[in-house]
């Protein structure tokens, strides 16, 4: 599962962050609306994990907004405003490097478009 992977990733590096000796006192899963995350699916991996590696610390998840801008007009708008087919969603969550294929510009129709934020997933540590 799509989950299981990035949750994965999200383990190493918190181990990895334990290793340099320093230990978080609030975790932040900022994952960019693009990627299309299920967050109970999410929590279900990384709570326990996490809650085993750092029981001191905190975490939260967050869905970062996705949006665009059109290289060739300038015109900027966020997913909402997109129209997408659940089918669509789907492939972009899988592969989210894929949007060019299904998003154009709602007002010149380029697919010279530029992803500026909700892309991804990353963390927020504080200590």
């Amino acid at each position: 599962m799509h989950e299981w992977a990035i949750a994965e990733g999200i383990i190493k590096a918190v181990e990895e962050q334990l290793r340099s000796g320093v230990k978080p006192s609030r975790i932040v899963v900022v994952a960019g609306e693009l990627q299309n995350l299920d967050l109970e699916v999410m929590r279900g991996y990384l709570d326990p994990a996490l809650s085993e590696l750092v029981p001191e610390a905190s975490v939260e998840y967050e869905v970062e907004e996705a949006r665009f801008e059109c290289r060739s007009c300038g015109f900027k708008w966020s997913l909402k405003e997109s129209v997408l087919t659940s089918e669509e969603r789907e492939a972009i969550h899988f592969l989210p490097e894929a949007f060019h294929v299904y998003i154009r510009c709602p007002r010149c129709g380029s697919r010279d478009v530029e992803v500026t934020s909700g892309r991804g997933v990353r963390l927020r540590i504080e200590y």
